[in-house]
């Protein structure tokens, strides 16, 4: 869909462009906008590279461990199948402490060697166990308490407080992740008892 859609907004742009004499305007924004673009990467790759080795040397000593217990209740109520997997209860605790220091760059590869696990676990390779379906929902409305990501972004761009988001996110992430998990549980329920009739 998307190789339709922003061909076809390429080909409206240089057309107005055309039509109406602003070829000028549009040679220099496409430069001005590549320049924002890799000044926007430089500020971003050194947050990453900074929370990414972060994470990197928690994973080599007892904090991963010590988060992993606090987070212990919260998986096993929402990984019921796995409360005797310890392997992959790790693997899901350190997607969730990446996404909750709002680290997407990090949580993607940890997000996707626990989702390799969960499969190899998984009785039907066809069909998306709960567990899995529940990661997913967890991955999608993550809870954020630093939005390392977002705030880099606006500090990059200038703003006048790049922290001031903290809240707000806060608000949005908690209310997503509670709505999701709630429905996810449900629906759960719901085809449970489907397959028991």
């Amino acid at each position: 869909m998307l190789n339709i859609v922003w061909p076809f907004f390429i080909i409206i742009s240089f057309s107005y462009a055309i039509f109406f004499g602003n070829l000028e305007s549009l040679n220099s924004s496409i430069f001005e906008s590549t320049e924002s673009v890799i000044q926007l990467c430089l500020s971003l790759l050194g947050t990453i590279c900074l929370w990414n080795g972060i994470m990197k040397i928690a994973s080599e000593t007892n904090m991963i461990n010590k988060l992993s217990n606090i987070l212990k209740p919260i998986i096993q109520f929402l990984f019921p199948e796995l409360k005797n997997n310890k392997k992959i209860q790790k693997q899901i605790s350190m997607n969730m402490i990446a996404n909750i220091l709002g680290l997407g760059n990090a949580a993607t590869p940890l997000g996707l060697k626990a989702m390799k696990s969960m499969q190899e676990e998984n009785s039907n390779k066809e069909v998306l166990s709960n567990s899995m379906m529940m990661f997913i929902v967890i991955n999608t409305a993550s809870i954020q308490i630093i939005p390392t990501t977002v705030i880099a972004i606006r500090n990059s761009l200038e703003s006048n407080n790049p922290t001031s988001i903290v809240f707000p996110v806060w608000i949005a992430t908690i209310c997503a992740a509670i709505s999701a998990v709630i429905s996810t549980k449900i629906l759960i329920k719901f085809t449970k008892k489907e397959k028991d009739k």
